[in-house]
């Protein structure tokens, strides 16, 4: 299986599908969209839209995903089989209020390049 997923570097929702993904000891490309934005433009050109986690498995495109979602449809379609083991996040939440605070700080840390 060939699985690329486009993810911010500190994000509830991206740290789901990453928990996801090694909860199935599944090999993945975590592609950075926020600190890239060639990896951003490519993820809305791939997946028709603005909004991430995006995730592609095998040239099929899951957008705007959660980690529950990226499972059920592994799931679905016969691609792992169900386990019990737990994940260290929740694989269905949003940002916590400390990784906003990450992301805003790091935002302010960059510098302003003017084109």
């Amino acid at each position: 299986m060939k699985i690329k997923a486009y993810l911010k570097p500190h994000c509830g929702w991206s740290n789901g599908v990453r928990a996801i993904l090694a909860k199935y000891n599944l090999p993945y490309e975590d592609i950075d969209i926020i600190n890239n934005r060639e990896n951003y433009a490519e993820m809305v050109r791939k997946s028709g839209q603005p909004l991430s986690p995006c995730v592609e498995i095998d040239g099929i495109m899951l957008a705007d995903v959660s980690g529950e979602e990226v499972e059920n449809y592994l799931l679905s379609n016969s691609l792992v089989e169900k386990t019990d083991k737990a994940t260290d996040v929740p694989t269905n939440a949003g940002c916590t209020d400390e990784e906003h605070a990450r992301m805003e700080q790091e935002a302010q840390t960059r510098p302003i390049r003017f084109f």
